[in-house]
């Protein structure tokens, strides 16, 4: 097994991806809107992806997030609010908003476990600053990391309860970024001291089962390498301070914050500590470049990865989804008419995903 996660490039698994992917043994995939036509057809493509690898449970992600990012989309799938939304809720009833941001992504899990999909890139862990870019936004809990981590563990639970497994990111926080890394590498000069701040949702949340990094430089920490490709971040930071010991995969590869050839990329974010190295687009020639520079996923990391699968439930799913989302208008709504202009305010931001 390759420690990779792949996308693919259409609705089914072409032909030569079904003879590489046999051969290559990815540690899963990941799906977008390129991917996604209707249930029928998403609960095929993942059944097929299963039978190519003989595993029930076999990591099949998504981004699911609600608001501007999602990729199951109305009106086949229910219109998820944004994490600003659980956000805005806290200022008015704290415990209300938990309990709502628990039972929506619940009810999200619900929709992803009908279709086969098992990992959602879910919840958004950075603590927003003023500099905050569009590109987190209204994606973000809160500014108050304590906030943050309660309305992080509420999604988590949610999302298990429902039979998927969670990804917190963007390790080791992304809110100071004032660039969008899908474009440029963001910097962060903040000394180590105010970065507590950042880690500490993290720190709170460390024996969640999956992590994603961010491609962000912080000088306080490595002024060479991004959070990514550096091991002193990783390491000390991630794995030491945070205490976390999930399966931690890189966020995508692709993306213009890192430089040089992808397959390089790839390479280096697993020399660095990353268990799993993230190539979202199905690119034929990308994903055989970086075959080829990977090694065999470790020991370690195979069994971080089984645990993490492992955590997710597979008991009966409970509530019915209409009765959950009901469940969850009825919470918001609880906070009455003030709410309204702060989730309104919430739930807007800029229409990049």
């Amino acid at each position: 097994m390759k420690p990779v996660i792949f996308g693919l490039s259409g609705l089914t698994i072409t032909e030569g991806e079904r003879d590489f992917f046999r051969d290559v043994r990815p540690a899963g995939y990941i799906l977008f809107g390129r991917n996604i036509e209707s249930r029928d057809q998403m609960r095929a493509l993942t059944d097929d992806l299963r039978a190519l690898h003989g595993d029930e449970d076999l990591p099949i992600l998504i981004d699911q997030e609600g608001g501007r990012v999602a990729r199951m989309k109305p009106p086949i799938w229910p219109q998820f609010p944004a994490g600003g939304v659980f956000d805005a809720l806290y200022d008015i009833a704290p415990m209300t908003a938990i309990e709502a941001a628990r039972v929506n992504a619940e009810a999200i899990a619900l929709t992803l476990e009908e279709v086969g999909v098992t990992v959602n890139c879910l919840p958004v862990l950075d603590v927003r600053v003023p500099e905050t870019h569009a590109a987190i936004g209204d994606r973000a809990l809160g500014s108050d990391p304590v906030r943050v981590a309660a309305l992080g563990r509420a999604i988590l639970d949610g999302l298990s309860k429902g039979g998927v497994v969670g990804v917190v990111k963007h390790m080791p926080g992304q809110g100071r970024a004032a660039v969008d890394s899908h474009y440029d590498l963001p910097r962060v000069t903040a000394i180590a001291e105010e970065l507590e701040q950042d880690i500490a949702p993290f720190r709170s949340l460390h024996n969640a089962p999956m992590g994603m990094t961010g491609h962000i430089m912080f000088d306080a920490w490595d002024s060479e390498l991004c959070s990514t490709m550096s091991p002193v971040i990783i390491e000390n930071v991630i794995r030491g301070q945070m205490g976390f010991d999930g399966l931690l995969m890189s966020d995508d590869l692709d993306m213009e914050a890192l430089s040089g050839d992808v397959s390089d990329r790839a390479a280096g974010c697993v020399a660095a500590g990353c268990d799993i190295a993230l190539n979202c687009w199905g690119r034929m020639d990308e994903m055989i470049r970086i075959a080829d520079k990977l090694p065999e996923i470790s020991e370690l990391s195979l069994a971080r990865l089984n645990r993490a699968m492992a955590s997710r439930s597979k008991a009966a799913q409970g509530e019915r989804l209409a009765g959950l989302l009901d469940k969850r208008d009825q919470l918001i709504a609880m906070a009455g008419g003030n709410a309204e202009a702060k989730l309104t305010k919430a739930a807007t931001g800029a229409s990049h995903g």
